[in-house]
């Protein structure tokens, strides 16, 4: 029986390894998405039910973990370097003979893309991902082994069986273009600052501490070099022909060249082709392909001389600033936006580009009439980055940051150590309101079907003015509007009536009380239980609560200092809005671990981690990632982690196994 379960465990997980490298990397899918996660689902059925054939590159691990890990520093076993820039294909050629002259011999270079992401270093031990570690300092990097695995481009069990059973391979973590637009496109709904490019955004996210955060940001991948003891080709080109074989995703744009001629002509290509790719690329690596080369042309103390980087120039274009108008978003902040003649850059048409803040403005010097240079950040973001001065002939105003809302008049503020300013009129501003409503109907919180264009249609009929007008609207509203039909008014007045079984946490999220996301709102209503607990709090109760700073804290107590927000909250809870915790959560909270601060490892029979976490919480606890001195316990399922039990048995922490910890909860 046992055996006849393994095997039914590792026919699947082999199968969804060839389907990951089918769809990610060959960009060949061969079954249906539905099928797909069909036997993912089997495969996760499996696993939970026979935790003794747990494996950590199971292709169920992709999906990551909500329990958060902190990073811990690991030191290269050959150090990243950085490679020589240059902008001229001068210093190309430059390159080249150096290179030949120190060897007295002919040389092949292999010209690859230059991916603009975040640098990553992967160790395979007998085919299997052991570990990945962030470039760092060069020196050493932070070990990011459970985020990449959900990377689904990575191969966490290699195909074939000639490969070496210990190398490094390094590469390139990358946000794709169209996952940076929708995350951007997210984060400004939700008032959050925007990522500058998918660069910053792919590395933010490679270091958060939650894995299954970092899955739902699609991440990909594109390896380009290997090291090892052992390896089976003496050539970079020939190696990276390999690792293709392996599974690992290799750029098919890699290119073996036999003269200086053939470099300048891939340069050439791709600094116009890139612009049709779907992930950042900033320049061309050259390399010399021959391994032994490579080794006798060494190091500098901070590159090797054997590549360089050929950098493409940013794409700039000069065109005439009209005017600067300013925008206020859902959380009043007030962002000025230049309006420009008309011009294309990096393949697209640009007529407008941000100006940041006040601080950006002043440091422009900008007057209206100006030629101002124009770049995309990132290749997608347009900028100004300068101003022709000897240009200046009929020039208008200074370009000043404005004092007041453009949208309703009142003056503007500015809180200590921020760049933005900010529209305090929250009840009263046109867009801020409209921008709450659009919050408060999102899927992440009450889940209204209302877009962006029914919000304005109702507000601009005077029938949603706040999101508990939401409440008092009838289908009769609906149908005299235009476009409206009976089945479309009928699915958003039931769509409102289903927002009220929605669960606290999600309604606190649905206020949109500035810097309380989705996990703040979550840990005060795990903590406090209802919304008369919370408008009652004082500011130091509110920062002993686990993640709640003191610019948080104040936040909310000047969101419940309005009388309008607290009428707000009153109209909902009339309406049946849940604003307090399930009380089935309540009943089961206690203060049985008050003070305890507790690491979860391994794996477990009754209960999942998540759900133990949460039982954590619950019953007054604190969830941690690391074991330290401060650790009050160690809850040890199947499979924990050597280092983990290691250091809890060397600092005596006391360690508890499932039925231990449900013991102390449930008593």
């Amino acid at each position: 029986m046992q055996s006849d379960i393994k095997n039914q465990i590792e026919s699947l997980r082999n199968e969804l390894h060839k389907h990951n490298h089918s769809y990610y990397v060959l960009n060949q899918p061969t079954i249906s998405d539905f099928e797909f996660d069909e036997k993912l689902h089997k495969l996760q059925q499996l696993e939970t039910q026979y935790p003794d054939f747990f494996d950590p590159n199971s292709p169920s691990m992709r999906v990551g973990s909500d329990l958060s890990v902190g990073f811990k520093q690991v030191a290269h076993k050959y150090p990243m370097l950085s490679l020589s820039n240059t902008y001229s294909e001068e210093e190309v050629r430059e390159f080249y003979d150096r290179a030949k002259k120190l060897l007295h011999d002919e040389i092949a270079l292999v010209c690859e893309l230059k991916y603009d992401g975040t640098s990553i270093s992967l160790t395979y031990e007998n085919g299997k991902l052991i570990q990945a570690i962030t470039r760092g300092d060069g020196e050493k990097g932070d070990d990011v082994t459970n985020n990449v695995k959900t990377i689904r481009s990575i191969p966490m069990q290699l195909q074939g069986n000639d490969y070496p059973s210990l190398f490094e391979i390094r590469g390139e973590i990358l946000m794709p273009w169209q996952v940076f637009e929708d995350i951007n496109k997210d984060r400004e709904f939700q008032g959050e600052s925007l990522f500058a490019n998918p660069r910053n955004a792919a590395s933010g996210t490679l270091k958060l501490q939650n894995s299954s955060e970092v899955a739902k940001r699609r991440l990909d991948a594109y390896l380009y070099y290997i090291l090892g003891e052992r390896l089976p080709e003496n050539t970079h080109f020939d190696n990276l022909q390999k690792a293709s074989s392996w599974g690992f995703k290799i750029s098919q744009a890699t290119k073996l060249c036999s003269s200086l001629q053939e470099v300048f002509d891939y340069i050439n290509y791709w600094d116009k082709e890139r612009k049709n790719l779907a992930v950042a690329t900033d320049g061309i690596v050259i390399k010399v392909n021959d391994l032994r080369q490579q080794l006798n042309l060494g190091f500098t103390a901070k590159s090797p001389r054997w590549a360089i980087a050929y950098k493409f120039k940013a794409e700039q274009a000069c065109t005439r600033l009209n005017t600067v108008s300013f925008q206020v978003g859902r959380t009043g902040a007030v962002t000025p936006v230049a309006n420009l003649d008309p011009v294309v850059l990096s393949g697209s048409v640009v007529k407008r580009a941000s100006l940041h803040n006040e601080s950006i403005i002043e440091g422009l010097d900008l007057y209206i009439g100006d030629m101002v240079f124009v770049e995309k950040g990132g290749e997608i973001i347009p900028k100004i980055v300068g101003v022709d001065k000897e240009a200046r002939l009929l020039l208008g105003d200074k370009v000043r940051f404005i004092k007041t809302c453009p949208e309703c008049n009142t003056p503007l503020v500015k809180a200590t150590g921020e760049a933005a300013y900010y529209c305090p009129n929250e009840s009263a501003c046109p867009p801020q309101i409209k921008a709450k409503i659009e919050h408060f109907v999102s899927r992440k919180a009450m889940n209204i079907t209302a877009g962006v264009e029914t919000v304005e249609q109702l507000y601009a009929k005077g029938l949603v003015k706040n999101v508990a007008d939401l409440y008092q609207l009838t289908k009769a509203d609906l149908l005299g509007l235009d476009r409206w039909a009976e089945k479309s008014a009928q699915n958003l007045i039931q769509s409102i009536e289903d927002s009220k079984k929605v669960p606290f946490e999600r309604v606190l999220f649905g206020l949109g009380i500035r810097f309380v996301g989705e996990t703040v709102a979550k840990k005060l209503a795990s903590t406090l239980h209802n919304i008369e607990t919370l408008v009652a709090v004082s500011f130091d109760e509110l920062i002993q609560i686990d993640e709640i700073g003191d610019r948080i804290a104040q936040s909310i107590l000047d969101f419940f200092a309005q009388e309008a927000n607290n009428d707000l909250v009153n109209r909902l809870k009339q309406n049946g809005l849940r604003f307090e915790i399930d009380e089935n959560k309540r009943e089961k909270s206690s203060n049985k671990l008050a003070g305890k601060s507790i690491v979860i490892s391994g794996t477990f029979s009754t209960y999942s981690r998540d759900e133990l976490k949460e039982m954590i919480e619950q019953h007054g606890g604190k969830n941690v990632s690391a074991v330290s001195a401060k650790t009050d316990y160690l809850l040890a399922g199947e499979n924990i982690g050597h280092s983990k039990l290691d250091k809890a048995n060397k600092l005596g922490i006391r360690l508890l196994n499932e039925d231990d910890f449900l013991a102390i909860v449930m008593q």
